[in-house]
């Protein structure tokens, strides 16, 4: 007997659940069965789907090469008639755009991520489907806040909260408010940022999401660094990595070691946060996130600079920086440059 397309929606909304929960191990799973499920089908509808779902979950899982192949197989089979369907945001190109500009950023494209972000952007504008739209920005926001661009982040989250109060999407409000306060944080608001995120956090939280919690305390821990609240900001960390531990979502884990090195490091303990930066370059490698790699290799390099070890951090960084082919106006790539003058 045929497969009805109705059982395929919910297996992956069920796997949507799933991931939201923190509960990505069963995600995946799921994700396999609908893979296999939908490859039974002579329908480009149902491959497209069985592709998109593992897509996304991937990263989250911190295979972000995996991700990568996924969604761009996904694309590949998107037909524009989709979009005019009664599954539209199923079998829709936005949200597949959406979040492999997430998988290209952290694989070291920031100009091709940026450039997919925006056209999801533009894409569900064209298509007048707020719930597109409110998906698009919420991904896109998020990639903002990776790349360090400020001005853009306030901006689009700004946007984002816009279209999540008028149309009642409360978690993406949630996620906007959250990127609002980091937005003011990195612009000198520390006290009233920070209450943001907080706020923010508590109502995306409210409904029992777990997915993308240690980001959103990793930047809480950011504020309280810049506030000169080391503790909090390292009992924060310390939340954070345990939730990795958990749930298994480790697109992030790299910058949190990274991060929780740089905060050791303020207190004086040298030895510890080097072993920390070693090991975020470590878990970066093994996930070929070449921009979590840059900044682990940074971070090291700056370290070893400051012990008179000049040329084991060329050798650190330079190698890594030179496999770049773009985002050269990128923060990252920006910082690292003026590192390895500094240290030539």
């Amino acid at each position: 007997m045929a497969l009805r397309s109705e059982f395929l929606h919910v297996l992956g909304g069920e796997s949507r659940y799933h991931a939201y929960r923190g509960e990505l191990d069963l995600a995946l799973r799921l994700d396999e069965q609908l893979l296999a499920l939908c490859r039974q089908r002579n329908d480009s509808r149902a491959v497209f789907s069985g592709d998109f779902s593992p897509g996304h979950n991937l990263m989250y899982s911190g295979k972000f090469a995996a991700s990568r192949l996924r969604l761009e197989e996904a694309l590949a089979l998107q037909d524009p008639s989709f979009d005019r369907e009664i599954h539209a945001n199923v079998h829709s190109s936005v949200p597949v755009q959406a979040y492999l500009g997430n998988a290209l950023f952290i694989l070291g494209y920031p100009d091709q991520a940026l450039a997919r972000s925006n056209a999801a952007i533009a894409e569900a504008r064209g298509l007048n489907r707020q719930q597109l739209l409110g998906l698009s920005l919420a991904v896109g926001t998020r990639l903002l806040s990776l790349v360090g661009d400020d001005a853009a982040l306030k901006n689009q989250a700004d946007q984002l909260v816009a279209v999540a109060t008028e149309q009642g999407f409360a978690q993406w409000r949630a996620q906007g408010t959250i990127y609002r306060g980091w937005a003011k944080v990195k612009n000198g608001e520390v006290a009233e940022g920070t209450a943001l995120l907080r706020t923010g956090s508590a109502a995306y939280r409210a409904a029992g999401a777990e997915l993308f919690v240690p980001h959103y305390i990793d930047l809480q821990a950011a504020a309280c660094e810049i506030a000169g609240q080391t503790d909090e900001a390292l009992s924060l960390l310390d939340d954070a990595l345990q939730l990795v531990e958990r749930t298994g979502e480790r697109w992030l884990e790299a910058e949190l070691n990274r991060h929780k090195g740089q905060l050791l490091l303020r207190q004086g303990h040298t030895d510890a946060a080097e072993e920390l930066y070693h090991k975020a370059l470590s878990i970066a490698r093994e996930q070929e996130a070449k921009v979590w790699e840059l900044r682990a290799a940074a971070s090291l390099a700056w370290l070893c600079g400051d012990q008179g070890r000049e040329a084991e951090a060329r050798d650190l960084l330079w190698p890594v920086y030179k496999w770049f082919t773009e985002g050269f106006d990128a923060p990252d790539l920006k910082e690292a440059k003026a590192l390895l003058d500094e240290l030539a």
